[in-house]
Order: structure tokens, then sequence, then C-alpha cells
């Protein structure tokens, strides 16, 4: 091929100085080989730039078929909640359909809309433990805020957008990814408003922060405060689409019992209502809570109608919380028993001693959390006094455990 007075028509360079020259098939038009090695690396840059974001997007998207199933969700929970079957089976269904949500296609015409959840309970009965458990298992960001501290824009306190910024935390700030994660709002019933009525004064914890809630719950576009409200007022907002982030509520609602009751007693009227008295458990009058009953105790009718999933957690009865105290993998007693060890101290519990406290946790009736109280309160100094004796095994009775706490006061 002669070179003379050709050039490179992409670089200049002339045919002097390029290794190879090669010509156009339709046209008088020539590119140096440099060039194309350049073309080369650049092609090879952008083909393996492209495989990596569509495996990450397939990574993003996964199967189903490695979608924790909610049996197998509900047997995860076992391992360290006791008893509340129905809350569990309602918890593993609506996580397993919160993924059936995000594999959806774009174009399916049937459009999946999510089903929020509200946990009703007594204290000490495992809400929290539910959410903070089935959060081990998820591998989409989950994250536990606290309704106590909301109040309504302009006052002090936390903005509802907060919770929003949790949830970027827990993701890195990666917002696609937040968008995909679930949030659990605890004590939802402490921004009750006070009283059936519409507020006529400002109730600015109360139907305020429900009504801020609702575009949350919904599903909206959201400028979330990167830093966390009101301190930062120059930092620039995020905005994150709330509507595939699967809410989950759970609240004490003290009292609620007798909104229950009073809602049982007015509708049993007439020839039927002995057989209907018979069959309502007055000791458990949380399994007959309905959505009209959150609506007596001030949740607004919109927020209900957002959380369409209600279910509750039943009182723990003296078998459920003995079992709590040994059977979990985090059990309390398990949990002494290992920081003796690490003193190389070999601690036990008699059997006697497990009921004593078992007895007294229904007898200050605070739940699974008084198990832990009761048996901090008999163990304080033994754990104070111990590893300092080079003592190597330690058996708790019930006579010692009587003597703590009534040293305590707790009798």
């Amino acid at each position: 091929m002669a070179k003379k007075n050709i050039k490179c028509d992409f670089c200049g360079r002339p045919a002097s100085a390029a290794e190879v020259m090669i010509p156009s098939a339709v046209s008088d038009t020539y590119i140096c080989s440099d060039c194309v090695e350049q073309i080369d690396d650049l092609l090879k840059d952008y083909k393996s730039q492209t495989t990596k974001e569509n495996t990450s997007n397939a990574d993003e998207k996964g199967s189903l078929d490695k979608v924790p199933k909610p049996k197998e969700i509900n047997d995860f929970l076992n391992q360290y909640v006791i008893g509340q079957e129905d809350a569990k089976k309602y918890l593993s269904v609506a996580v397993y359909n919160h993924y059936k949500r995000l594999l959806q296609e774009n174009d399916d015409d049937v459009d999946i809309e999510k089903s929020n959840i509200i946990m009703v309970g007594s204290t000490g009965t495992g809400k929290t433990l539910l959410a903070k458990t089935i959060a081990k298992l998820l591998d989409v960001p989950f994250t536990i805020v606290d309704a106590t501290v909301l109040t309504e824009a302009g006052y002090v306190g936390e903005d509802i957008e907060s919770l929003l910024t949790r949830l970027l935390q827990v993701a890195d700030y990666d917002v696609k990814k937040a968008e995909r994660g679930i949030v659990f709002i605890d004590e939802i019933d402490k921004i009750a408003r006070k009283g059936d009525n519409p507020s006529i004064t400002r109730d600015v914890s109360g139907e305020g922060v429900q009504q801020g809630l609702l575009k949350l719950l919904e599903g909206s576009i959201v400028n979330v405060p990167p830093q966390g409200g009101r301190k930062h007022p120059e930092q620039k907002m995020i905005p994150v689409n709330t509507k595939d982030i699967l809410f989950i509520c759970g609240g004490a609602f003290d009292g609620i019992e007798k909104k229950i009751a009073q809602r049982l007693n007015t509708h049993v009227v007439g020839y039927s209502s002995s057989s209907k008295k018979e069959k309502i458990d007055r000791n458990n009058f949380l399994k007959h809570i309905a959505p009209q009953d959150l609506k007596s105790f001030g949740l607004i009718p919109e927020i209900i109608g957002r959380l369409p999933i209600l279910t509750h957690l039943d009182p723990l009865d003296r078998t459920a919380l003995r079992r709590i105290l040994t059977e979990p993998k985090n059990a309390i007693i398990k949990q002494y028993e290992r920081m003796f060890d690490m003193d190389g101290v070999k601690l036990t519990f008699q059997p006697e001693t497990l009921d004593l406290i078992v007895d007294k946790a229904i007898e200050y009736k605070l739940g699974a959390r008084g198990l832990r109280s009761i048996v901090e309160t008999i163990m304080i100094d033994p754990m104070y006094e111990l590893p300092s004796t080079g003592i190597k095994e330690f058996t708790v009775d019930p006579d010692f455990a009587l003597n703590k706490l009534e040293e305590a006061n707790f009798e």
C-alpha cells in the first residue's frame, strides 16, 4: 500500500508515522492502526461496563427461587420468638409478598399494591422482637423507628420525613435500594389523637402526625433531608419514592380492650347473645380486635385504611414465659450462662428457680421484659462478686433468688 500523502482522518497522523493505514471501503478515507487499537480498548471497556450493569440489575431484581418462602420465614422466627403464631404468619406472608412486588415486571398489566401491617399487642409480647428478628433474614434495607418522637413540621421533635432518613442511612444513601426497603414504626399508638372527635386545639404529636404519615404509607415522592431535618436547613433534599416501601406498624394500644369489650357487648343483642358471649375470650380481648376499635382509640380512618392487615399478639401465659427463658437462640438464661462462661464460671439455674422467675413476671404483668428485669435483679451480686473469687461453678436456687428479690424490694 502506497503511504505517500496519506494521513489518518481521525488523528491526522501521516502515513509515515503509522504502522498501518487502513482505507475505507466506500470513500477515500483512512484510519491508522493506533486509532484502531484505542477504539478497540474503548469498546472493551464499554462492553465490560454494560455487562456489569446488566448483572447488577439482574442481581438486584433477583428471582423468586432465592426468596425465603413464608413457611421458611416463619421457621426462622420460631428460633427467636415463642408463640404469637398469628402475628408470625401475617408477617411472613407480608414480607414474601413484598419480595413478589419488587420482582414484578414493569410491563405487567396487574399492579400489585403493597399491604402495610399494623400489629397490636400489650407491652412485652414481642412486637419489636419480631421486627428485629425478621431484619436478620432480609436482604432489603430494614429500619426500626419510633413514632413517639414525631411532631408536626415546625414544632420541636422530628419530622415525619426523618423515618426515611433512617432507611437511607441503612441503605448507605443508595436511593434505589432504599425504595425497596421495609420500615417498622414502633409505638404507633402514641400518635393517636386525644379523643374520638377531631381536635379543635393543636395536637402536634397526634392527629397532625397521622396526616403527615398518609403520604408515606400510600406511596408518593417525598423530599428527605439526608442529615435529618431542621438542624441543617441548607442541605439538599433527596427525593424518595415510597411506593415500594413496606410499612409495618406496632403498638401496645393500652386500654383498647375496653373499646373492644364495649363493641362486643353492644353487638350481642337478641336470642343469640348467650352463645356469642361464650365464644368471647375475656382473657384475651385483642383476639377480637377490628379496625373500628383502632378508630375508637384515636387513629384516623385514612391511616387505618392504609394499614389493611391488622393482627394481634396474644398475652404471654405461664407456659410461654417459661419457654422464653430457656428455648430461643437468644434466651435470657443462655445469655447469662454465656457471660459467666467467659469468666470461666459454669452457671446453673434450678428448674424451681425458673418457675419462681416466671411466677413473679406474671405477678408484675411486665411480659417478657419483666423476665429480664427479675433475672438481672437476682444476678447482680453474683456478677459483681464471682469474677474476683475464682469460683468455677454457681447454682441459683429458689431461696437465693427470693432473697435477692426481697433485698431489692421486689417483694
